[in-house]
């Protein structure tokens, strides 16, 4: 489902964004008080969690942006909110299942953005786990045979992937976790490795305690860093390069009624045509 606004010949001085809303209809009074004070580009969000009839369309009309999105009332769920109109949006991986409530795709002129939400895994033993294993796979050769990591592409959402030591607050206690293993890593890596630099590392290759994920069952985990790095923002190698920086905005986690998820976003001061 697209809503149109008019879309100009390039875009310039680009913020892009991935949040994890944990249910966009609960979470709007964090939503659109950012997108008012930060004026993103690009804003891209998962587990919307509301089915596409009724997603909250006109609030974010109301203040510039187009959306794109598809979803479920009680799971999953990914949206592109932009202020500029994508020459083209489609949903889903291209063999089966599709799982277009997992993954966006946006093209803005020679600049592609993906959005995802992959699959959690629930727990190694299981089923689900095996799934999300063959689902960062499948992302690996929709790149391959879709993309050119020569061009300039971001691929951003929540992974459910905590890549390194870094970026868990408890590496010894967590190893082993659906987010965090050896298999889960290689999975990842593969991903990358067909031409993607991790912007936050780029930006903050030593940094610790950047999390962007924090429990909602641990007390003040937030303030005791105690959290997850899972979110991410990458971009073909050329394309990160170029960028000017990549945070975590802290507050949106601290803000009253959060997603367990905070923001990230990453700027450049161009982007192409």
């Amino acid at each position: 489902m697209i809503r149109g606004i008019a879309s100009p010949e390039r875009i310039m001085e680009v913020k892009i964004v991935s949040y994890n809303v944990n249910s966009i209809r609960s979470r709007l009074h964090i939503v659109l008080p950012w997108l008012k004070a930060n004026l993103p580009d690009v804003f891209c969000m998962q587990e919307t969690k509301v089915e596409d009839g009724i997603f909250p369309v006109e609030v974010f009309s109301e203040l510039g942006y187009l959306v794109s999105f598809r979803g479920d009332k009680r799971y999953n769920g990914v949206a592109i909110a932009s202020r500029v109109k994508p020459q083209h949006v489609s949903f889903g991986l291209p063999d089966e299942p599709p799982d277009t409530d997992r993954l966006a795709i946006a093209q803005f002129g020679d600049l592609v953005i993906i959005n995802v939400y992959v699959p959690q895994g629930q727990e190694v033993t299981r089923p689900q786990f095996t799934y999300k294993l063959e689902w960062l796979a499948r992302l690996k050769k929709y790149l391959l045979n879709r993309f050119n990591p020569d061009q300039p592409l971001v691929l951003c959402g929540d992974f459910n992937v905590a890549p390194e030591q870094i970026d868990v607050h408890d590496p010894k206690r967590i190893l082993g976790h659906v987010s965090f293993n050896p298999q889960v890593w290689d999975a990842y890596q593969s991903v990358l490795s067909w031409g993607l630099t991790d912007v936050f590392r780029y930006h903050h290759p030593d940094k610790p305690e950047q999390y962007t994920f924090f429990d909602y069952r641990v007390r003040d985990s937030v303030k005791r860093k105690l959290g997850w790095r899972v979110d991410h923002i990458l971009a073909t190698h050329a394309l990160a390069a170029s960028s000017t920086g990549c945070a975590i905005d802290l507050d949106t986690r601290l803000a009253d009624k959060p997603s367990d998820h905070a923001v990230i976003y990453a700027t450049w001061e161009r982007i192409l045509r």
